[in-house]
């Protein structure tokens, strides 16, 4: 499972000309010559595109945790007509392949003249679109006592002071989890930012790793190894530092 990833490691830090050549893991010659040149090979240094996945990413997982946390609070504790109907639908679209909805979502952002920005990939977010979240979030509040809201509706609170007061402090391990998920996903996407960014100046970085390979040309796999492996470094950064809130909002989700 590691071995491809050390080999990229080490093709990182061979001359171009030795990656296929040799193909252990100990190169016979060290250069931090890929780096350099992929840092700058693209039309913008390497670090603008790292921007443009930061700032997307960011507005994804703000956007995920305010919105799948308010309808799973509504789900989990509010009661409206047809509730579990529509929390059966919300299920189901777990079902539904991300390829089936790509092409009319497409059409409507192009309606909406949205192609080349960054809101076809924020929007859904906005709305809430990600039922896994969702779902999760809902069993992980279904743990929680009825008391304390009981509590808080005595002491005179409403439906948003015990939303913010009493359930989403507790429920930080459910969050780090949504949080760190979604993190991860939308940095390694590649499909929906290929098809709705398509100016090089608004590229993120999965989309600018790309640009390294040409089928009609010479690919600069030395270069594209070496950014792949700085890419790399923000999602473990990002899991190490949320990983025993990651393991706890598994682990207890759904446990009474």
């Amino acid at each position: 499972m590691l071995y491809p990833l050390f080999w990229m490691i080490s093709s990182s830090l061979k001359p171009e000309e030795l990656i296929f050549r040799q193909p252990g893991l100990w190169p016979s010659q060290v250069t931090l010559e890929n780096y350099t040149e992929g840092w700058y090979a693209l039309k913008h240094p390497f670090g603008y595109y790292l921007w443009n996945s930061a700032v997307l990413t960011g507005l994804s997982v703000i956007a995920n945790l305010v919105a799948c946390s308010l309808a799973a609070y509504a789900f989990a504790r509010l009661n409206f007509p047809l509730k579990k109907l529509w929390f059966a639908l919300m299920l189901g679209t777990i079902m539904l392949p991300h390829h089936v909805t790509i092409v009319p979502q497409y059409i409507m952002f192009s309606k909406l003249d949205m192609i080349n920005t960054i809101w076809p990939l924020v929007l859904p977010k906005i709305l809430a679109t990600d039922a896994f979240f969702i779902f999760l979030m809902v069993q992980f509040i279904r743990t929680l006592p009825r008391e304390l809201d009981e509590a808080a509706e005595i002491d005179g609170a409403g439906y948003w002071r015990i939303f913010m007061r009493v359930v989403m402090p507790l429920c930080v391990p459910a969050l780090a989890t949504t949080a760190i998920f979604t993190f991860i996903w939308t940095w390694n996407d590649f499909l929906s930012q290929l098809l709705y960014l398509n100016n090089p100046d608004n590229f993120t970085v999965t989309v600018a790793l790309r640009t390294f390979l040409d089928a009609s040309s010479d690919s600069s796999w030395g270069p594209m190894f070496a950014m792949s492996i700085i890419a790399l470094g923000p999602i473990f950064g990002f899991f190490l530092a949320g990983q025993k809130y990651l393991i706890r909002g598994v682990a207890t989700t759904g446990l009474k």
